[in-house]
């Protein structure tokens, strides 16, 4: 039977942002399988305030971390508890990326196998209403005091890793095995080495993944890069198509973004630009019918319902069916007072319809000019628009502290994105323009952006 030792790790933090808050205090306890043989505790000063409701949730003050190492004076000994050791914690994503974003900042590549006592008691304890460390350690009678606290939790952590592995030899064969199957669970593709894999960052960005022929067979975004590839690769996952893209992938490639947005919105354009083999999830397979505008010899800007798949211009809306694309399409007719003719409602060689019932002002016969016309036919196309007609940019992190994103919008048209520093200060859009690298608008660009400003609506910062 192998033997694994690990090190099971509990922090406490300023807060739940791994690029901006820090660590306050941390436990480790090193298990050989059988018994605890080594530990440390300690508070750390986080160089930053400590919330009040940090204070209240955990009674760390900041009067007690005040007089603490620093994270880099007890770097060392984390580095010589953790080193050939499995990195275990209940809820193990947030202790690791917390503990690897301290030893980055110090230029430090902090890697370890982990372990997460969650997923464990999830596969070994199923059917419990919470897996939370006091709900799990309430069910396996686990003393569990001054909860919140580093070293109480990580104990509490380290009996619960021990039932788990020692209740019985049958369970802690068939722990070792689930152990085993947690830590290989990533069946890389035949041409990816787990050098590569391991070098992969977890952070916020675009991953590509290429073909020997150095084609672009995938585009993705994560807020965690590594993670999300490791997805990808897990072998409970692969369905035939999977399959056949793993056995594709000839070598991965990335882009940090700093922001979730920027990803999503570099996301989108590489994806049109590329239009990789295996991204058919991002293509409009439910949305057959599109409404799209040109303009006519007479210099009328017309409007008109096709199928998708025929189009190559970018519509200004896409439908389900075409009746609801002609029910939408009349509505704007109404609304804008638009000619039934002009928008190919209503085939005629002369007038149209509504002309006769004066509710066309008479494009239809050259009567209204192409320049009082055109501009109901804007209003029209801009209220298909899901961004609010105004300029601004919104703001988000950057790929480092020295930095933060900039997106920028003008008059509810996307322009693109920038990297700049983080004093920078941006006056209105012009000034805007300066930075950005430009990407072209469109319908996806617009839902996306909508999106994030529902959810985040405090990052944008709108000019007069």
């Amino acid at each position: 039977m192998k033997t694994h030792e690990f090190v099971v790790v509990d922090i406490e933090t300023t807060g739940g942002q791994v690029t901006e808050d820090r660590i306050t205090e941390i436990a480790l306890y090193v298990h050989d399988g059988n018994k605890v043989i080594d530990s440390f505790h300690t508070l750390v000063n986080p160089e930053k305030a400590v919330p009040t409701y940090i204070t209240q949730l955990t009674g760390i003050t900041q009067n007690m971390v005040d007089g603490a190492p620093r994270f880099y004076e007890v770097a060392k000994r984390i580095i010589e508890l953790t080193e050939g050791r499995i990195f275990v914690a209940h809820n193990a994503q947030f202790d690791y990326a917390f503990i690897k974003q301290e030893f980055k900042s110090l230029g430090f590549t902090f890697t370890r196998k982990t372990l997460c006592t969650v997923r464990l008691s999830r596969k070994l304890l199923p059917k419990l209403a919470s897996y939370g460390l006091k709900s799990v350690c309430q069910f396996l009678q686990i003393d569990l005091n001054n909860h919140h606290r580093a070293q109480a939790d990580a104990w509490a952590t380290t009996q619960l890793l021990a039932h788990l592995i020692e209740q019985d030899k049958e369970l802690k064969q068939i722990n070792h095995s689930m152990i085993d199957h947690e830590l290989k669970s990533i069946a890389l593709p035949p041409k990816i080495s787990r050098e590569e894999f391991e070098a992969l960052p977890e952070e916020t960005g675009v991953y590509y993944f290429y073909n020997e022929q150095d084609k672009i067979i995938y585009v993705g975004k994560s807020t965690n890069i590594k993670h999300r590839i490791a997805s990808h690769f897990a072998p409970n996952l692969q369905s035939r198509k999977s399959l056949e893209m793993k056995n594709q992938i000839a070598y991965m490639g990335f882009e940090l973004t700093g922001g979730e947005l920027v990803a999503l919105l570099l996301e989108d354009a590489e994806i049109k630009k590329h239009q990789p083999i295996f991204n058919r999830l991002q293509r409009r397979t439910n949305f057959s019918y599109g409404i799209y505008a040109f303009e006519d010899g007479h210099g009328y800007h017309q409007l008109f319902i096709d199928r998708t798949n025929k189009q190559q211009d970018e519509p200004l809306a896409v439908f389900e069916s075409l009746e609801k694309a002609k029910q939408i399409l009349r509505y704007k007719v109404d609304k804008y007072n638009l000619c039934m003719k002009l928008t190919n409602l209503y085939k005629t060689k002369g007038a149209c319809f509504d002309y006769q019932i004066k509710k066309c002002s008479g494009a239809c016969i050259l009567e209204e000019t192409p320049e009082i016309y055109n501009q109901k036919i804007q209003r029209a196309c801009d209220s298909f628009r899901l961004i609010a007609p105004s300029s601004f940019v919104v703001v988000g992190k950057g790929r480092d502290n020295t930095e933060k994103t900039i997106v920028a919008i003008e008059e509810g048209r996307y322009l693109g994105y920038a990297f700049v520093d983080y004093h920078t200060w941006i006056k209105d859009i012009e000034d805007a323009k300066n930075y950005i690298k430009f990407f072209q608008d469109n319908r996806d660009i617009q839902k996306i952006i909508a999106q994030w400003l529902r959810k985040h609506p405090q990052t944008a910062k709108y000019f007069k």
